[in-house]
């Protein structure tokens, strides 16, 4: 019996860094040094705040993944630019800020956090924890559903859409990072579980909306991003932890089921005459990437799945460094062909941003 124990403690070591392998040692063209470093740059080179006359959610988490990437890959002028680029919110474009009135809008509030992380200047904190509380203070003109919910305890602006389960998540998140202050991850917690168990079908997908019954790529991915993100920050005696990681990995499981041979996920996960999309596949791709490293999952199972997503998705970076096959915005509708239908459009940021999430996961030890 002291002979088995003693060789499964040195085998199972040994397995389980074979299987972390999967997650590195890349071919040339394909590590995420070099993924990273051309998406991020791409963002810099294309991104003028000049030209802007709003800022939207997509812009904002391209922003920020390009300056996770600069901090984990430790390129200071990279994040110096990036902050530069930010600056003139202060000031001369002061007037394309998102207003705080939408879920869509308050996320920005994760990009000026994530400023405040890197560079800890106080501009950045105050404003974005401005973000983050009052996405739960209810307004004087709230519609009655929105009181509703704010008695309840959750945000104002829940609408019961999958994509919130990042957009929420995200802000409150990283306000919890910067400040230690529990309340912001145990908001973040409370409304995840209220759409684990609203949303999530017994397959482990999610529909798009209550009224909406299709397995929509991307907006599944909001969701696998979202409890990545928060499994990684939400505290170990939370009460909402054991229900978010159930959720998490029943989502997984299937996800990998529906993997397709090529490696991606298709539009509509659960029809395999659909297209494939890529920034659904690459949110996916981060998720098994974190629950691999975090010992969620189990890395023999996920970490092949995890390799073989992310080997598929970069021949999708054309030569200008804009991913191909991303679904256009996309609000909900009750109909299978409208989601089939979807234009695609080449360097749209709903692509270009996952695919940083994971150059950052994977060159995170």
């Amino acid at each position: 019996m002291y002979k088995r124990i003693l060789f499964l403690l040195c085998i199972l070591p040994f397995q389980l860094l074979m299987a972390q392998s999967k997650l590195t040692d890349f071919p040339q063209g394909y590590t995420p040094e070099e993924v990273g470093n051309r998406l991020a740059y791409r963002f810099m080179e294309k991104y003028r705040i000049s030209d802007r006359k709003g800022i939207g959610y997509a812009d904002t988490f391209n922003w920020s993944g390009a300056l996770k990437y600069a901090a984990i890959a430790k390129d200071e002028r990279l994040v110096k630019l990036l902050q530069n680029k930010f600056d003139s919110l202060f000031t001369t474009k002061k007037n394309i800020l998102p207003k705080k009135t939408h879920v869509d809008w308050n996320m920005f509030g994760s990009l000026c956090l994530e400023l405040y992380k890197i560079t800890k200047d106080k501009r950045y904190l105050d404003l974005g924890i401005s973000y983050a509380d009052t996405q739960w203070e209810l307004p004087g003109n709230a519609k009655a559903k929105e009181k509703e919910w704010d008695a309840k305890g959750y945000s104002w602006q829940t609408r019961l859409w999958i994509d919130d389960m990042y957009m929420i998540t995200i802000v409150q998140t990283q306000a919890y990072k910067v400040t230690g202050d529990r309340k912001y991850i145990d908001r973040a917690a409370k409304e995840m579980v209220l759409y684990l168990d609203e949303l999530q079908r017994p397959n482990g997908l999610f529909y798009h909306a209550p009224d909406v019954p299709f397995y929509w790529g991307r907006g599944n991915g909001w969701m696998a991003a979202g409890m990545a993100e928060l499994l990684q920050c939400l505290p170990e005696d939370s009460k909402y932890r054991p229900r978010i990681l159930k959720g998490y990995r029943k989502m997984m499981k299937s996800l990998k089921k529906y993997q397709t041979s090529d490696g991606l996920w298709n539009q509509l996960i659960d029809q395999p005459d659909c297209w494939a999309e890529t920034s659904g596949s690459a949110m996916f791709t981060f998720a098994f990437i974190t629950g691999v490293k975090q010992g969620w999952l189990k890395a023999k199972e996920y970490g092949p799945a995890a390799r073989k997503a992310w080997m598929a998705l970069v021949p999708y970076i054309n030569e200008k460094n804009d991913v191909r096959e991303v679904c256009v915005g996309t609000n909900k509708k009750n109909s299978k062909q409208y989601y089939y239908d979807r234009p695609r459009h080449t360097g749209d940021y709903h692509g270009q941003a996952p695919y940083l999430w994971c150059t950052v996961a994977l060159l995170e030890k």
